[in-house]
């Protein structure tokens, strides 16, 4: 596939101009916020923006409705969420949140900060589009599922599978050369897709992609391939680290998180993750502060029960954010939680009319009014058919129409 635009993927530098005003994209590689930078990005989003930050499917912050660009990029490059104004769009790095704290077979954190500096040291990588993910999964399975371009996967504690557009293809590094073989990855990358803003976003998107930039690396496959799955079990609630203090994974309704809400975090004094799942993962806390945490945080809207109802939807932005949706799609998913439409994990409503094969027409699929919708399971609503944000994996697809929503029947796409 080649692209006939350029990549416009938003920054901190060069907005997004939304329906509802200008888009600002913050990286975080590794998902890691210190507290003094959360509180930075509460700040900002209550001064200079709409009062929450967005949480992204790739781990990464946004603010909406942005009134001064300029006094925002100021404000980032002080917290340290700006180190290079070249770069700072391809900074895209997902890690496995709990890694080096709660199982896994290596601590990839490390890794993600070296490959995070590998990218800003090298003036080329500039170009890379901002659409292009590096994954680097301790070998639990969660963000190899993501399907990333370029990234790694712990088989041992010094023992990593290469993973090229989302497969894992024979290759072996060690920790030692992890990092070297994905920076020379994104060059091979660079390499297929040409010189220029237009071309191929994505590393999947190029015919024998991964192959090519394989033999470019000069590394010989000494492993089997590496099967991948699409699920996991996303980091909710109360979780014992291995060095005896605990962790908290928090849910975030929809991935919108008050800028209340964030200065709270940033007041615990611990690091806080990103997760790619519009989830939150707050760390190394000792089990009294971390009771309380969950006490003052829940009724702040904050989700620390797995089975919570809010954990099987995901939305895209929908009216008034963006102009090509339909309707206010949160605003409807929001009200089939409320009214017990989406119930709690593991619920069963026994048959499901309000499905159709996903192989039909747009015409020939009923079609729902948004009071009438209730689906069971993963599912992602969206204000058009272009499906923005929609997780990986087997999801069910809620698409609004001129005339109602479409339920499309749990499949991986």
């Amino acid at each position: 596939m080649s692209r006939s635009t350029p990549d416009s993927c938003p920054g901190v530098l060069r907005l997004h101009q939304a329906a509802d005003g200008p888009l600002a994209r913050i990286r975080v590689p590794g998902g890691r916020l210190e507290p003094a930078q959360l509180q930075a990005l509460a700040e900002a989003a209550h001064e200079l923006g709409n009062g929450a930050l967005e949480l992204t499917s790739r781990g990464n912050v946004q603010l909406r409705q942005v009134s001064d660009a300029a006094a925002l990029a100021v404000r980032l490059d002080a917290a340290g969420l700006l180190p290079s104004r070249t770069h700072e769009r391809v900074r895209n790095i997902v890690a496995s949140p709990l890694s080096g704290r709660v199982g896994g077979f290596a601590d990839v954190h490390g890794l993600a900060a070296r490959l995070d500096a590998g990218l800003q040291a090298d003036a080329r990588l500039a170009e890379l589009p901002g659409r292009v993910l590096f994954t680097l999964d301790d070998g639990r399975g969660d963000v190899s599922s993501l399907r990333g371009d370029i990234g790694i996967h712990a088989l041992g504690e010094d023992e990593f599978a290469l993973v090229l557009a989302g497969a894992g293809i024979g290759v072996r590094v060690t920790a030692s050369e992890a990092v070297g073989v994905m920076l020379d990855a994104a060059h091979g990358f660079l390499d297929l897709r040409g010189a220029g803003e237009i071309g191929q976003w994505r590393l999947h998107e190029i015919p024998g992609g991964a192959e090519t930039v394989t033999e470019t690396l000069d590394r010989s496959p000494t492993g089997a391939a590496l099967e991948l799955g699409a699920t996991h079990d996303v980091p909710i609630g109360w979780l014992d680290q291995d060095n005896g203090l605990v962790t908290l994974g928090a849910g975030v309704p929809l991935g919108t998180l008050p800028a209340r809400t964030a200065e709270f975090l940033a007041a615990i004094e611990r690091p806080v993750f990103v997760t790619p799942w519009r989830s939150l993962v707050i760390t190394d806390l000792d089990e009294g502060p971390a009771e309380t945490v969950v006490r003052v945080l829940a009724p702040m809207g904050l989700i620390f029960d797995a089975k919570s109802p809010w954990l099987q939807a995901s939305a895209c932005a929908g009216r008034p954010g963006c102009a090509k949706s339909r309707t206010d799609v949160r605003a409807d998913l929001s009200a089939a939680v409320e009214s017990g439409r989406i119930p709690p994990a593991d619920t069963t409503f026994g048959a499901q009319p309000r499905t159709t094969d996903p192989a039909a027409s747009d015409d020939s699929a009923p079609l729902f009014d948004a009071a009438d919708v209730a689906v069971l399971g993963r599912q992602h609503w969206s204000g058009c058919d272009r499906r923005c944000g929609r997780p990986t994996g087997p999801v069910t697809d809620v698409v609004a129409t001129e005339h109602g929503y479409r339920i499309e029947a749990t499949h991986t796409p």
